[in-house]
């Protein structure tokens, strides 16, 4: 049950939080939750909190088991802006959510949803977890802004990323290098070396640094398929690529601070390039069970959250993330008319919603390319010749027909491991973040190139790395000022945060 506090005095609250800090010294803060906290899914008005109940705080022979119980989650607001004993507290600041009880049919996730929060306000969650055998201790704290929404100017700033290969950068020596070779016509970059390993990727702390106001994984974010051979196939071992994943000290760090909102592409769904045919493991079914239980699409019950949705950032800044894999026609399929990537109803909510807009900027943030170009042997995007082409055109002119093509609409995409900025010749712009690990980056393939989807030279791209990098894309909407107008900054990062490029939209 929620509950909201009555009247507070600040005095008090100081005390009653010092009192449960997860910060004293004699508690651990990680003892019981290894993967830390999460924070998804934020609107103007509410948002989804988890974290994994676990027996220990750091891998253990690769493993990170959970255990059964429950987990406290208490919000607090306040002006941070204002010294401590200055801190004009709200009476309704203090709220205790439902209790998250860790369960073993969700991989002992306790998650919760807050609702009714304000629009642009800085929050902070703290918990308490209790074991089943009756340990309590403090747990990690994790702090968040609800989204400004259409009526307040606020500037805001976002990182976009992809390719988190685990196997890659930690090494994994059942990877098939001469696979690897044989199947890109590219040697596998070497794993990470540096003396800071064991916390994860640098890329993390380059972003944490940075301060984003949140992150946006658009898949890839763990890989079922590396290595190929011992690939994960079944529940547990799905779930343990999430583990091993989220335990590294840089990811608890950085979602700590920073909200998260994700898609998934076809290395977390099932293996490399996949659609939902083929009597193999995964299951198109266990692929969708671990996106929902893993990550903060919507609370753990509810096994029809509706994983395409769009988001009001601010007054200036619209975000629509899709769905890529579930709905999608079989890749071997013809293309044409009945083919599709997004389903029909997808379809026709993103260019509804998108009608509907009247958003400055619109960005369309989807887990693969539309422009590219990307490598001519696959067919399983909007940009692959017998891929999905026709899908893509067809969207293509419909954004021209509707002049929506004038009004500030862009494609951001993940998937490709390298970073660009491309221009179509119908004239819609797309920037792919590339792949956050340098282990898994490449150079990518240019306008032009006959073993391209772009033999012909049509597309014209404004920039792509001409050196394997791991990196992100920063987003950053600065409003508008009297006689100035509102500004969208699109800069490519590499992974110590050296701008690599950067793009101007007025």
């Amino acid at each position: 049950m929620v509950r909201w506090s009555g009247m507070i005095a600040f005095g008090c609250l100081v005390c009653a939080m010092a009192s449960s800090s997860p910060l004293q010294a004699e508690e651990n803060p990680w003892s019981f939750a290894g993967q830390g906290i999460m924070v998804g899914e934020v609107t103007e008005s509410s948002a989804l909190v988890q974290l994994r109940l676990t027996r220990a705080d750091k891998l253990e022979e690769g493993k990170l088991p959970g255990q059964p119980g429950r987990v406290r989650f208490v919000l607090t607001s306040f002006n941070l802006e204002l010294k401590p004993l200055q801190r004009n507290v709200d009476v309704n600041w203090e709220r205790d959510a439902d209790i998250g009880v860790a369960q073993e049919k969700y991989d002992y996730i306790a998650r919760v949803k807050f609702t009714g929060l304000k629009p642009n306000q800085t929050y902070h969650c703290r918990t308490r977890l209790e074991t089943a055998e009756g340990e309590k201790v403090a747990g990690p704290v994790a702090e968040f802004r609800t989204l400004a929404g259409a009526d307040i100017a606020a500037p805001v700033k976002f990182v976009v990323v992809t390719g988190m290969n685990y196997a890659k950068f930690h090494g994994d020596d059942r990877i098939d290098r001469a696979q690897h070779l044989r199947e890109n016509n590219i040697e596998l970059p070497e794993s990470y070396t540096g003396p800071d390993k064991q916390l994860g990727y640098p890329t993390l702390k380059t972003i944490l640094d940075l301060k984003p106001d949140f992150f946006v994984g658009t898949g890839d974010n763990v890989y079922y398929d590396t290595p190929t051979k011992g690939r994960a196939e079944t529940l547990e071992q799905m779930r343990q690529k999430w583990h091993e994943q989220f335990s590294q000290p840089r990811f608890r760090d950085l979602f700590a601070k920073v909200p998260t909102y994700w898609e998934i592409d076809d290395h977390d769904y099932r293996k490399d390039d996949c659609d939902n045919s083929g009597d193999y493991l995964p299951s198109p079914e266990t692929a969708l069970k671990v996106m929902l239980e893993q990550l903060p699409y919507g609370r753990l019950a509810e096994s029809s959250v509706r994983t395409y949705r769009t988001h009001r950032i601010n007054q200036d800044l619209q975000i629509w993330l899709l769905e890529n894999r579930v709905y999608r026609s079989d890749n071997a399929a013809e293309d044409g008319p009945a083919k599709s990537i997004w389903g029909e109803q997808q379809r026709v909510w993103l260019q509804q919603t998108l009608q509907e807009s009247n958003a400055k900027f619109k960005l369309i943030i989807s887990p693969t390319p539309m422009v590219g170009p990307d490598d001519r042997r696959k067919t399983d995007n909007h940009t692959n010749i017998g891929g999905f082409r026709h899908e893509r055109d067809e969207f293509f002119d419909w954004l021209k027909s509707t002049g929506l093509d004038r009004k500030h609409v862009y494609l951001v995409c993940g998937d490709r491991h390298w970073q660009y900025h491309a221009l179509d010749s119908s004239g819609i712009q797309e920037f792919s973040c590339g792949a956050l690990v340098t282990a898994n980056a490449r150079l990518g393939r240019k306008p032009g190139d006959p073993q391209s989807t772009d033999p012909e030279g049509l597309i014209r791209q404004l920039y792509t790395q001409e050196k394997p990098s791991g990196g992100f894309l920063e987003v950053e909407l600065k409003p508008g000022q009297l006689f100035n107008p509102a500004e969208l900054h699109f800069r490519f990062r590499d992974e110590l945060g050296e701008i690599l490029y950067e793009h101007v939209k007025r």
